[in-house]
């Protein structure tokens, strides 16, 4: 399958940049589109954003089955629970991150231990992890954006234990370090879907 990207860079004999113009002009009229069909603006800001690369999804069917399926998940106890532990989880990394400012360069350096950790719910959560991301990944790879919405779901009780049972900022340094790893794994496998930093509530 072609993506409209290239389609445009072949048919036009446009530049990359002109035909990532082009794409955007695309994406901003089709969210206009699915604003008039009632969709939240935050909804599609999160389901239409730039991948990690900073790159808009060249496949327009791709981008409104994306939108339909959050929007979906969303409407759920499981979504609206995941979306609060998401936001509560990164306001935690947020607040370490301002008072510790080589944070960030830290846990990129730093080498999650699962033999190190304690608690039965970070116990948990991390075994949830490994495998809502496996399953995610599957369904992403077959554009089935239900099916990787169902596998985040999974995520809710072992989110909410963690952070009922859990003390992040722990005195032991590789515990902390390791919890915070945990919340960092749990925010880029919900972004792998869609940006959910950017949904509001």
């Amino acid at each position: 399958r072609i993506g409209l990207r290239y389609q445009l860079i072949y048919y036009t004999q446009a530049a990359p940049e002109t035909a990532n113009d082009l794409l955007a002009f695309f994406h901003d009229r089709l969210k206009v589109w699915l604003r008039e069909q009632g969709y939240a603006h935050s909804t599609l800001a999160a389901a239409m954003a730039p991948g990690a690369d900073g790159v808009l999804d060249d496949d327009l069917a791709r981008v409104v089955a994306k939108v339909r399926a959050l929007d979906s998940f969303l409407k759920t106890e499981d979504g609206r629970n995941l979306l609060a532990g998401f936001k509560r989880g990164v306001n935690i990394l947020k607040a370490e991150e301002k008072k510790d400012k080589t944070l960030t360069a830290t846990l990129a350096a730093a080498q999650f231990d699962a033999s190190a950790l304690v608690l039965d719910a970070e116990k948990a959560l991390n075994a949830a992890l490994n495998r809502a991301e496996t399953e995610a990944a599957l369904a992403l790879k077959a554009d089935d954006f239900t099916g990787a919405m169902a596998a985040l779901a999974t995520l809710r009780g072992p989110v909410d234990a963690f952070f009922d049972q859990v003390t992040v900022n722990a005195d032991d340094s590789l515990l902390r370090v390791n919890r915070l790893l945990l919340l960092t794994r749990m925010r880029s496998a919900l972004q792998t879907v869609a940006d959910f930093a950017l949904i509001e509530g």
